[in-house]
């Protein structure tokens, strides 16, 4: 596959894959012979998991370790899971923030939409 091919698959640019080849969240691309990145289906899957995990708010330094242990082989499996773990954690402490946002945004829209319906607006609890 070609750069702009895995960029429509992702949906990222080409400076993002660039930019995690040079820190290192993803494996260095094969070249062909005139330096365009070559991408096989390892590239491809660190692709989908690194944006994946990105996606999910891991930060850069964080998926450069992962990357790192992966490459350390199977004495860092303990490693990589305590480090998906904190990962996990940080996600769950998010959605936990967006669920009070989302339920306090409900809260609103109702009001506002039983005051279209009454003509009144009525708090009747606090949330």
């Amino acid at each position: 596959m070609t750069i702009k091919e895995v960029c429509e698959q992702f949906n990222i640019s080409a400076d993002t894959i660039r930019y995690y080849e040079r820190v290192g969240v993803i494996p260095p691309i094969n070249r062909n012979a005139s330096g365009i990145r070559q991408f096989t289906e390892e590239n491809i899957n660190w692709i989908q998991t690194m944006t994946c995990f990105r996606g999910a708010g891991m930060p850069i330094d964080m998926l450069v370790e992962y990357r790192k242990l992966f490459e350390m082989g199977d004495e860092t499996i303990s490693a990589r899971c305590e480090l998906l773990k904190e990962a996990r954690k940080n996600i769950v402490e998010e959605m936990q923030s967006y669920q009070k946002a989302l339920d306090k945004l409900n809260y609103k829209i109702e009001r506002y939409e039983e005051a279209c319906v009454t003509g009144q607006l009525i708090w009747t609890e606090t949330k």
